[in-house]
C-alpha cells in the first residue's frame, strides 16, 4: 500500500481552492442553522424541515466538491494502492454519495411510497415490517456492490473474504450466525410478527421490531426486552395473535357455601352482558359461559368465560369485569368468603 508524501500533496492542492471550499461549507452550515431556527418557530413543520435541510446540506456539499474539483488534479491523485487497485479521493466521495443516497432512498420508500401500497391491499403491521426490511436490505446491498465496483474493488476477490468469514463463523461466530439466519426465517415464515402479543419467560409484551440479530419486545410495564432471534425457533413461545387474535378470558369467583348456585350463574352472565354492551372488545360469539368448578375448602368456586377480540385489552377488560362482579354480588348480598379454619380445643384432666 503506497501513500503520497506531504511534499507531493503541497504541489497538488492550491490554497485558494481550500479557502473557497471552507467558505462554501461554512455558508451551507450557517444557512442550515438559520432555516432550522425559522422552522423551530413553526413547531409542527420542524421535523419535516430538519430532515429535508439535513439532506440538502449533506448532498449539496458532496455535489459541490465533485463539481468544483472535477478538473482538479488532486481529486484524481492515487491515495493508495493495494495490489493493482488504485483508490482516489474522487472514487471515495462517489462511494459515500452512492451509499448515503441509497440509505435516503430506502427511507423514502419505507416511509412514503410503500405505505400507500400497504393501505391499498390492507396489509397488517407484521407484513408491512417484513416488506420494509426486505426493501431496505435489498437497496443497501445493491448500493454497497455498486460503490465497491466504483472504487475499483474486484468483487471476485470477495470470495476469499467470504471463505475467511465462513471459517470465523465455524469457530467463534456460531451464535451471531444462528441469530442472523433465525431473523431471516422469522421475517419470511412469520411465527411471530411485529404487533403480536407474546409471552416470553412468563413476561407479556408486544413485538416492536425484528432485527437481523435480535427481536425487541415491549412489555406492559413499558420496558423493552432484547431477545435473540434463535430463541423463537428453539423455545416454546406463546403467541396470542398468531392466527386468531380472539382470546378467552377466565375470571375465577368464589362465593360462600349456602349461596344459590343458579343465582350466581345468572348474575355472572348479566355481568358479561353489561360489559359486552359497554365494550366492543367483548364478543357475543362464542357466548359467555359460567363454569361451576367445584367445592373448595371455604367457597363454591365458579369461573366466568369471556371471549375478547383484542389481546391488548386483556388487563382493562379483566379489571372492568372484576369491578362489575364485586358490585353485583354486593348488591345481591352474596358473600365472597375468605379461608377459614375451625379450632377444636380439648380439655385435659390434670
Amino acid at each position: 500500500m503506497n501513500f503520497h508524501t506531504y511534499e507531493e500533496w503541497s504541489n497538488i492542492i492550491h490554497f485558494p481552492d481550500i479557502m473557497i471550499t471552507i467558505a462554501v461549507v461554512v455558508g451551507v452550515l450557517l444557512a442550515r442553522s438559520l432555516i432550522l431556527w425559522a422552522a423551530r418557530q413553526l413547531s409542527r413543520f420542524y421535523e419535516v424541515a430538519r430532515s429535508l435541510v439535513n439532506w440538502v446540506s449533506f448532498y449539496g456539499i458532496l455535489l459541490f466538491l465533485l463539481n468544483y474539483y472535477s478538473d482538479s488534479q488532486w481529486m484524481f491523485v492515487v491515495l493508495f494502492t493495494t495490489g493493482q487497485m488504485k483508490v482516489t479521493l474522487f472514487l471515495i466521495v462517489m462511494a459515500i454519495l452512492i451509499i448515503s443516497l441509497a440509505s435516503r432512498i430506502s427511507k423514502v420508500m419505507t416511509k412514503a411510497i410503500l405505505p400507500a401500497m400497504y393501505n391499498r391491499y390492507n396489509l397488517n403491521k407484521g407484513l408491512r415490517f417484513t416488506f420494509d426490511r426486505i426493501a431496505h436490505y435489498t437497496i443497501m446491498v445493491l448500493a454497497i456492490i455498486i460503490s465497491l465496483t466504483t472504487v475499483g474493488i474486484d468483487l471476485s476477490a470477495l470470495t476469499v473474504f467470504a471463505g475467511i468469514i465462513s471459517v470465523g463463523i465455524g469457530f467463534g461466530l456460531q451464535n451471531i450466525a444462528s441469530n442472523f439466519i433465525s431473523g431471516i426465517i422469522l421475517l419470511f415464515e412469520r411465527p411471530i410478527k411485529v404487533g403480536d402479543r407474546v409471552i416470553v419467560d412468563d413476561v407479556i409484551g408486544d413485538v416492536e421490531k425484528i432485527n437481523m440479530r435480535a427481536t425487541v419486545i415491549k412489555t406492559l410495564d413499558n420496558e423493552h426486552i432484547i431477545v435473540p432471534n434463535s430463541y423463537f425457533l428453539e423455545e416454546k413461545v406463546v403467541n396470542r395473535s398468531f392466527s386468531d387474535p380472539r382470546l378467552r378470558l377466565v375470571l375465577p369467583v368464589g362465593v360462600a357455601y349456602g349461596t344459590d348456585a343458579e343465582k350466581v350463574r345468572e348474575l355472572l352472565l348479566q355481568v358479561a352482558k353489561e360489559e359486552s354492551e359497554a365494550s366492543v372488545t367483548v364478543l357475543d360469539t362464542p357466548e359467555p359461559f359460567v363454569n361451576f368448578v367445584g367445592f373448595g375448602e371455604s367457597s363454591l368456586d365458579f369461573e366466568l368465560f369471556l371471549w375478547i377480540s383484542d389481546p391488548n385489552q386483556l388487563v382493562v377488560i379483566k379489571s372492568n369485569v372484576n369491578f362489575r362482579i364485586n358490585r353485583i354480588l354486593s348488591e345481591n348480598n352474596i358473600e365472597i368468603p375468605f379461608p377459614q379454619r375451625d379450632l377444636h380445643i380439648r380439655s385435659i384432666d390434670i
